[in-house]
């Protein structure tokens, strides 16, 4: 029996050495990173399989579904035609429009407008009028002080090292972009920023902290993958791989074959409303 003060006996490498806990914890990254990748080329090969197969579905089957879209539309219109009920003008009209959708104002201007209509170059672009450039900024007597003090004492030539030259030239930068659009406000919050000093850096993480943090976000990359497969399979291509996953083509033949069947049959459907007409 061990009593409560006996040493306990260390955990052996494969090499006989004792085993630091970070050496447990590498091996397990190391495992966890190996199962991740594994995972993911299983999912991005099953996301390749569904992308190229929705592909020939569309290519193969696109058209005959647009035939049976067009006769379904000409059906409703026929018999519209013939009876006059508004409910089934009502109907023809909205098959119609699946066959032929319009594109949305929003659609046919993307990134020409917003909610408040169109973008000023826009307008001044399709109307043939020259683009007004921006007004000229004229910054005020207390933000051309303030600049000058901040360039005075933030200048990055007055850095005695590189790190402290990166840290002004950042801040600089920030401090011109400011002047230059005359924004008083931000001078001043950038004058306190200075005076408060650099922001002392954070204690960096331990080496067991940061395998910790790599297995968790391993675990959670796992996660997210795992929603993506599940869609993928859930999905209507998906579905359709599944039926067949070593012959896809067979299936598409299969398909082909009852569509070409069913435009058949709308094809004599038409032809026997218009005679009745």
């Amino acid at each position: 029996m061990t009593t409560p003060g006996a040493e306990q006996p260390q955990s052996v490498s494969s090499d006989g050495a004792a085993s630091r806990p970070e050496e447990r914890l590498e091996r397990a990254v190391r495992a966890a990173e190996q199962a991740l990748i594994e995972f993911e080329i299983a999912v991005e090969t099953f996301r390749v399989e569904v992308e190229n197969f929705s592909r020939l579905h569309h290519q193969r089957l696109g058209p005959m579904y647009a035939r049976l879209e067009e006769l379904d539309a000409e059906i409703a219109e026929a018999k519209a035609a013939r009876t006059g009920d508004p409910e089934d003008l009502r109907a023809a009209r909205e098959l119609r429009a699946r066959v032929m959708p319009m594109p949305s104002v929003e659609e046919l201007f993307h990134g020409w407008m917003d909610g408040a209509g169109l973008f000023p170059e826009a307008s001044a672009m399709l109307t043939d009028q020259p683009v007004r450039p921006p007004q000229r900024v004229r910054p005020s007597e207390e933000a051309r002080r303030l600049y000058r003090e901040l360039a005075r004492k933030a200048h990055p030539d007055l850095a005695q090292e590189e790190g402290e030259r990166a840290r002004r030239e950042e801040f600089i930068t920030r401090v011109n972009a400011a002047y230059g659009r005359g924004d008083e406000a931000l001078l001043k919050e950038l004058a306190e920023e200075w005076a408060a000093g650099p922001v002392p850096e954070e204690r960096r993480p331990s080496r067991s902290e940061e395998l910790y943090a790599r297995l968790d976000w391993l675990a959670r990359r796992k996660e997210l993958l795992s929603v993506v497969a599940k869609e993928l399979e859930e999905s209507a291509i998906g579905g359709m791989l599944r039926l067949a996953p070593d012959d896809p083509d067979r299936l598409l033949d299969e398909i082909a074959e009852q569509l070409l069947a069913e435009v058949a049959q709308r094809e004599s459907e038409l032809a026997a409303l218009r005679a009745q007409g």
